[in-house]
């Protein structure tokens, strides 16, 4: 008896386009996951606990955000429109108003990348320092103007966090 192989179920795949629509994960302090990308898996267990850590140190539990992953082209197009650099970046942080903090965009597979390129960086811990540098964004720091303040912060909270 010769074996054909199933066809593969619409949505069987783990990244399939289907089920991108439908990741999208919440924290219980109000922020939300959305993956838009399917180059990279997520560990959403690991990041939800890291967020809410975060979230709870920060006092943000009434401040909604997202952490939105999405692909180099997807993150290329927004650092063109938004800050006039036509390249893929790791993060990017769009404020929002006075009751939602705002979304970051996460590159995953520059995330991934930088990790490749480091000897002691892992894709999830580079995820967690670029969602610490967008939460810090949001928060209104910024270290393009503010004399190193944002860095000596974003330093002592990844030691904090180990991230």
């Amino acid at each position: 008896m010769r074996h054909t192989p199933r066809r593969a179920r619409r949505g069987s795949n783990p990244y399939s386009l289907v089920k991108q629509a439908k990741t999208q994960t919440e924290g219980s302090a109000g922020y939300t996951f959305i993956n838009k990308q399917r180059k990279r898996a997520i560990d959403y267990k690991t990041l939800r606990r890291f967020v809410s850590a975060l979230v709870e140190h920060f006092g943000l539990q009434e401040r909604p955000f997202s952490v939105v992953f999405v692909t180099d082209e997807m993150i290329r197009r927004y650092n063109h429109q938004y800050r006039g650099f036509d390249k893929p970046t790791d993060v990017l942080s769009f404020q929002g108003d006075q009751l939602y903090l705002g979304d970051i965009l996460i590159s995953s597979e520059t995330a991934y990348n930088q990790a490749l390129k480091s000897r002691t960086l892992s894709f999830e811990r580079n995820l967690r320092r670029l969602i610490l540098h967008g939460l810090l964004h949001l928060m209104g720091y910024d270290h393009e103007t503010d004399d190193g303040q944002m860095k000596a912060i974003e330093r002592r909270l990844r030691r904090r966090f180990q991230c």
